[in-house]
């Protein structure tokens, strides 16, 4: 596929992948994408998974139309987009490898060689030039791995952007961008907040007109979307007002709280979305909740704790810096309530959380008391 001028996406598509990096479903595939610029010099940007290698090699072949490329650019080592770089220089052996410090020595750990008779070396800010078209390089460490750097392309004003806006989903299928970025993001990035909006203020000086991830679309129009919804992300910040209701539920008692609560939510006229942390995948849960500006839990009380789902749940939010959140608490202890004290607990080193002053007290059942409360946090989240 033609991106710009002179140059090419080459990559391949994954529909037989179940679970993305071994954990996260991919039901719509995902994209590895490898680009070709063809200029007085060629380079290619990024190898593919190993399962597609040959697949890849074919799709190089047919753009360089028997022209060796002069360098393999190496922006990522992880597996899905540096595998087939052995087997590329391999039948391109005289083609130079670009990459900085990092990644040579990780290529020396996954390969056993780290190409010091055929490497260029570069660094932050350092420029490739091809002719008409020039790279220079902008280093992203911990945008996931410590070695990503990307590269903007002056002459067509390109952005080659690793993993930054990337996607889960084959680009082939179409489909609205943001649910599936979202997921991709707090799944994958979501931890490195800080990286990204340092990465965000970098290329802020560049004028760009397509980005090119790693995964996912080429993205060409609204780039000013898709750039502000990763500075919300990376600042922690929410896209929509509304509530986010997480809820575990044993006996059906406290998912028929949740039902009550999130109807007397909707009187109210606020978007609400509610998710059993349980039956639907933590993914999915996680991007929800990191979309909203409220959120409210609502478990039982556990082995003197909270319900396991429900506590892996806040783990995974806590472990990707969750903050800037108004807090909503709904227990449900038969003898012992400790739901409320374990989350608010968990929840203690994150920064700028605001919990209602109302929470929710339930003894098994809903009562005249606690369904009072009930509707009264509603009322207080609906604010």
């Amino acid at each position: 596929m033609k991106v710009a001028e002179e140059i090419y996406n080459v990559g391949v598509e994954d529909l037989q992948i179940d679970l993305f990096e071994g954990y996260l479903p991919v039901p719509d595939g995902i994209n590895y994408n490898s680009y070709v610029i063809k200029s007085d010099k060629i380079a290619v940007m990024d190898s593919v998974d190993i399962h597609f290698c040959d697949e890849w090699l074919k799709n190089l072949e047919s753009v360089l139309n028997g022209t060796p490329p002069d360098y393999l650019v190496v922006l990522h080592m992880e597996p899905d987009h540096s595998a087939s770089i052995f087997e590329f220089a391999k039948k391109y052996p005289q083609t130079v490898i670009v990459g900085n410090s990092k990644t040579f020595v990780m290529l020396g750990e996954f390969f056993g060689t780290d190409f010091a008779d055929r490497r260029l070396v570069v660094k932050d800010g350092d420029k490739l030039n091809l002719g008409k078209h020039e790279f220079t390089f902008i280093f992203a460490p911990m945008v996931h791995w410590p070695e990503v750097m990307t590269a903007y392309e002056s002459h067509t004003k390109t952005y080659f952007s690793a993993d930054a806006f990337g996607k889960f989903g084959v680009a082939s299928k179409g489909g609205e961008w943001d649910d599936e970025a979202r997921r991709y993001y707090f799944a994958i990035v979501g931890k490195y907040g800080v990286q990204v909006q340092s990465l965000l203020k970098k290329v802020a000086a560049y004028d760009i007109q397509t980005i090119c991830s790693l995964h996912g679309p080429v993205l060409k129009e609204n780039l000013g979307h898709y750039v502000d919804l990763y500075s919300k992300w990376s600042q922690y910040q929410p896209e929509t007002d509304g509530v986010f209701i997480a809820y575990t539920s044993v006996y059906g008692h406290t998912k028929e709280a949740v039902e009550k609560f999130a109807e007397k939510l909707n009187e109210f006229g606020v978007k609400t979305e509610v998710c059993d942390v349980v039956r639907e995948e933590s993914s999915y849960c996680i991007a929800e909740a990191f979309k909203y500006s409220k959120i409210v839990f609502a478990t039982t009380t556990y082995n003197g704790g909270i319900f396991p789902a429900m506590k892996e749940f806040i783990q995974n939010l806590t472990e990707r810096n969750f903050r800037n959140r108004k807090v909503g608490l709904i227990e449900n202890g038969s003898w012992a309530p400790f739901a409320v004290k374990t989350i608010m607990g968990m929840l203690e080193n994150s920064k700028d959380i605001i919990y209602a002053e109302q929470s929710v007290k339930i003894r098994s059942a809903l009562n005249e008391q606690s369904l009072a409360e009930l509707y009264a946090l509603a009322e207080e989240m609906s604010k």
